[in-house]
């Protein structure tokens, strides 16, 4: 529940047009400071939380192991976490350009899912909670590579759930 209420509370603080990404280039010791706060914290918790369900555990474990033995005792950049699963996943996915989405843009998408009969039509924009007139531009451009988990009634309890990356505005 306390984990919840932080992320939560990160939404609530990355929903606003003040907010910041999870990383950017820095020009001086002042936005380094700015840069670890909670928002970093939590939603680089939650976007390796929701890296490891559309990979699996098991995927997801095997890229971390890759990760710490190529980079023991050696400092390391985002990329090379995204470069480590790239290997595990084999060209099936490039994590590096989706989780790159996800870390380089303020904010987070809202996605609306319309369903027409046997039809699933999904889209993303960026979600805002509150326009700050001071702070405001224009994120029209924003585009997340969205991980979409999805359970059909053809589940045979063996492999139930179904996944679908949204990587356009929208999708079918």
């Amino acid at each position: 529940e306390d984990f919840l209420n932080l992320i939560f509370k990160a939404m609530m603080k990355d929903s606003l047009n003040s907010s910041h990404p999870v990383s950017s280039a820095v020009q001086s010791s002042e936005q380094i400071e700015e840069m670890f706060d909670v928002l970093s914290y939590i939603k680089g918790a939650s976007l390796l939380l929701m890296l490891k369900q559309y990979l699996t555990k098991d995927v997801f474990q095997a890229g971390v192991e890759v990760y710490l033995h190529n980079h023991n005792y050696r400092t390391a950049q985002s990329d090379d976490l995204w470069d480590s699963m790239n290997k595990i996943t084999n060209g099936t996915l490039d994590v590096k350009k989706m989780m790159k989405t996800w870390i380089v843009h303020k904010g987070f998408p809202l996605v609306t899912v319309v369903r027409k009969g046997k039809i699933i039509s999904v889209q993303q924009e960026k979600f805002l909670y509150r326009v700050e007139p001071e702070n405001w531009t224009s994120d029209a451009s924003y585009l997340w590579h969205i991980p979409l988990t999805y359970i059909t009634n053809r589940c045979n309890f063996t492999h139930c759930t179904n996944a679908y990356l949204l990587d356009q505005k929208s999708g079918t």
